[in-house]
Order: C-alpha cells, then sequence, then structure tokens
C-alpha cells in the first residue's frame, strides 16, 4: 500500500532513541522529510529542545517547521519519561510525579500548541501522540505514568474534537512492552533484549509503522482514535475458562 509519504514534511519528537528514533527512520525510509527533536544528543536530533520548556518548544518547532520548507505535515509526538518504577505512592515525591507529567502530557501539549499553526497549511495534516497500554490498564507500582498516560489518550480524543474544524486528524498509539533502552532499563534486561521474556514484547519498529499510517493521507477518515498494540490483552476477559 503507498502511503503517499514521498517529500511529506514530519516532526518526530523523542528522536534520540526508541520509538522516537524508529520513527524517525521509518519516514525518512518512505521519502519524507523528517525534523527530530529531543533533549538528548542524537543522529536523529536535528533541533535539540526540552519538551517541558514552552519557549524551547516554540522556538525549535518554527526552526524545523522552516528547515522543512516553512510548514508541517504531520507531527509524531514520542518523547516520554517511565519515571518511579516498582514504587508506592507513599514513596513518590511530587517531583517526581510533576516530572513525569511534564514529560509525557505537558510536553505533548507544548508540542501540538506550537505545531498547529504549521500544519494548518498541509491538504492532509495530522498528530499522532504515543500514548500506552497503560493509559487502558494499570501497571503495578507505576502511578505517575500510568496517569501521565491516561492523560495522553483523552489529550488524543479532546484534540481530534476540537481540531476537525481545521481538518486535523489526531490519533495516538497504545503499544504494551516495547523492546526500548527505557524498557529495558526498567525492567533490568540487558542491552541484548528480551529473549526469551515470558511475556510478549513488539519492537519500536512495529511501533513505528503504525505511526506511519496514522500520520499519512492513506488513514484520512481515521481521527480520534487509540490505536491498541498489545497482543490482544485488552481483549481477553477475566472469565476463568
Amino acid at each position: 500500500m503507498d502511503l503517499h509519504l514521498d517529500g511529506r514534511r514530519i516532526l518526530v519528537t523523542g528522536v534520540a532513541s526508541g520509538i522516537g528514533a524508529a520513527c524517525a527512520w521509518a519516514f525518512a525510509d518512505e521519502g519524507a522529510l523528517v525534523a527530530g527533536l529531543d533533549r538528548a544528543a542524537g543522529p536523529g536530533v536535528t533541533h535539540p529542545a526540552d519538551l517541558t520548556d514552552e519557549d524551547a518548544v516554540a522556538s525549535a518547532i518554527d526552526a524545523a517547521a522552516a528547515g522543512l520548507g516553512g510548514g508541517l505535515d504531520a507531527v509524531v509526538a514520542c518523547a516520554g519519561v517511565s519515571g518511579p518504577f516498582g514504587r508506592s505512592i507513599e514513596d513518590i515525591s511530587l517531583t517526581e510525579w510533576n516530572a513525569v507529567l511534564a514529560v509525557n502530557a505537558t510536553g505533548a501539549f507544548l508540542t501540538v500548541k506550537h505545531a498547529l499553526r504549521h500544519l494548518r497549511g498541509s491538504d492532509s495534516p495530522a498528530i499522532v501522540l504515543l500514548a500506552s497500554d497503560s493509559s487502558f490498564v494499570a501497571a503495578p507500582g507505576m502511578v505517575p505514568y500510568n496517569a501521565s498516560k491516561g492523560a495522553v489518550l483523552q489529550l488524543t480524543r479532546a484534540l481530534s474534537v476540537d481540531l476537525e474544524p481545521d481538518r486535523v486528524r489526531v490519533n495516538c498509539i497504545c503499544p504494551s512492552i516495547v523492546d526500548t533502552p527505557m524498557a529495558r532499563g526498567d525492567l533490568g534486561v540487558s542491552e541484548g533484549g528480551f529473549g526469551d521474556a515470558p511475556f510478549p514484547v513488539q519492537t519500536a519498529d512495529e511501533v513505528a509503522r503504525h505511526a506511519l499510517y496514522l500520520a499519512s493521507p492513506a488513514s484520512r477518515p481515521v481521527n480520534g482514535h487509540a490505536l491498541v498494540s498489545d497482543f490482544g490483552y485488552l481483549a481477553r476477559s477475566s472469565f476463568p475458562a
């Protein structure tokens, strides 16, 4: 299927590693023009920016759009942190809580806010946010992360409604465990990967393929959707059969 991404102008956040890096490479392979934002250095980072700093976000996005010819066709917001892992809410400080929400929820908000003026000139503008299966189910010991991803899901829905008059589609991807440096660090997995893990693990490239579709004109009717990529976990009943 031709996704019609050749020459389209794509902004990806969180491109230094993991899903963001996979998305940047996937769009480039499809012939898209890609600008990458991240606070860390990396081969795909064309515009360094702290996504919790509104002025930095606005400046970086303006520069990215200018570098891509004066506009954007799609934004793929992948920047995220996991925060405290395996800890009770009583052991989590307000500073730690705020740090997770600042990147995962507020960072997505700021990215969309300042990219929107550059998207309006596109013939098929699209926004893809990275949520999680934790938008629906809670991983134990990860209260800030779970809450932040629930916020991203509802942000997706709210934006899809508010931006419909502008023809800007907004969807999110909700993957379960993805083999990334962040997930390996949280779960104590070596750089070699998850190997024979007793649970299904997807690759960042697989998530990137979802982003390609949702950001492309080929998904024109799809808006306000949460694409759950979890090997069917949410579909399973708790009925003991």
